[in-house]
């Protein structure tokens, strides 16, 4: 799927973005620090050139703990130089953790905690990214476009091509699930893991189409009748003002939700413009929302923030180089931003 440019009337700085590991740097903020006390070690980690499954499996084998047991709150690139927060299981100590000595992991810190960190677990993220091959003025267009951005309600928040695999199927994986048309042999076990996974790509393919549309057709920055909305900070609810919401959002009250289907989703108000965008969607993708029943213990739905707030914004330009700093919260990607203004594929 080509994604369309909310800053199209700017031109790019093009370039190249990670030619080494050290042009991508990643800083994981967690939702809550470790608290001195508990069962469990909570270790600030730095990995290179390693997946965050990669590290964690090199980090349980080297304390002798199960994989399992190691909770996670966010993923990070492989290429790329990132600190995370990472839990590890009893009986670890955190003078374990910080004795362990793998390449490719650096342990930064490690103090005990009272339970396994969760997927989701992070207050955002800041990137120190570093684009080479760039021409003088660079760095203006850089700023122009992260000032763009950061008005209000934010930057489109895409799902990333991350999140569709190496070959960039893994969204029509997940269609085959949903339709029953993927079963492993008789003599296999379903692995779900994998297959949560693949159903994810699909409902972010579907996000991301539903957040194409509302940028090409003009309403990225309106409330539209029956558009289930987020209080910043707060919960949902679904717009029966458009014209009052309008205004809520330009002052950052609001951001409006997008569908990650599923079962459990709170879907628009039947008969509303919002709900009739969301239903043309999947009915542009030959889906019915029933057919999420038979996923429902692997993606049971949830809404997802059409915007995300882009901060702490910083542009150097070194002759052919600019370096740009910025801060997303967490479940966003950097990519997204990265390719709005490099304005290259």
């Amino acid at each position: 799927m080509k994604l369309p440019f909310l800053t199209a009337g700017l031109a790019g700085i093009g370039g190249v973005l990670r030619a080494t590991d050290d042009d991508f740097i990643v800083d994981e903020e967690p939702a809550y620090a470790p608290s001195g006390e508990g069962d469990h070690v909570m270790a600030r980690i730095e990995k290179r050139g390693l997946t965050t499954p990669q590290a964690v499996a090199l980090v349980a084998r080297a304390l002798g703990v199960a994989e399992r047991d190691v909770g996670v709150a966010g993923m990070k690139d492989r290429r790329a130089v990132t600190t995370q927060w990472i839990s590890l299981p009893p009986p670890t100590t955190p003078e374990a953790v910080l004795a362990v000595a793998v390449e490719g992991v650096r342990v930064l810190a490690a103090a005990r905690h009272p339970h396994k960190l969760r997927t989701g677990h992070v207050r955002g993220n800041r990137f120190r990214l570093v684009v080479r091959d760039v021409a003088p003025g660079a760095a203006e267009r850089a700023q122009a476009i992260l000032d763009a951005l950061a008005q209000l309600p934010g930057a489109p928040n895409w799902y990333g091509e991350q999140r569709f695999g190496r070959d960039g199927d893994n969204a029509a994986k997940g269609r085959a699930l949903l339709l029953g048309e993927n079963a492993p042999p008789p003599d296999r076990r379903r692995d779900r893991r994998h297959d949560r996974l693949m159903v994810s790509a699909l409902q972010s393919e579907l996000f991301n189409a539903w957040l194409t549309a509302r940028i090409a057709d003009g309403h990225y920055r309106e409330a539209l009748a029956g558009d289930i909305l987020k209080k910043r900070g707060g919960g949902l609810f679904a717009c029966d003002d458009p014209t009052t919401d309008t205004a809520r959002l330009a002052a950052g009250e609001l951001v409006p939700t997008g569908p990650m289907f599923g079962a459990r989703m709170r879907a628009p108000p039947e008969g509303t413009p919002a709900a009739a965008r969301e239903l043309a969607i999947l009915a542009g993708a030959g889906l019915a929302l029933d057919a999420f029943a038979s996923v429902r213990t692997l993606a049971e739905g949830t809404r997802r923030d059409a915007a995300i707030a882009v901060t702490e914004i910083a542009v150097l330009q070194r002759a052919e180089t600019v370096e740009l700093q910025f801060a997303l919260p967490g479940g966003a990607y950097a990519t997204a931003i990265m390719r709005e203004v490099m304005k290259v594929e």
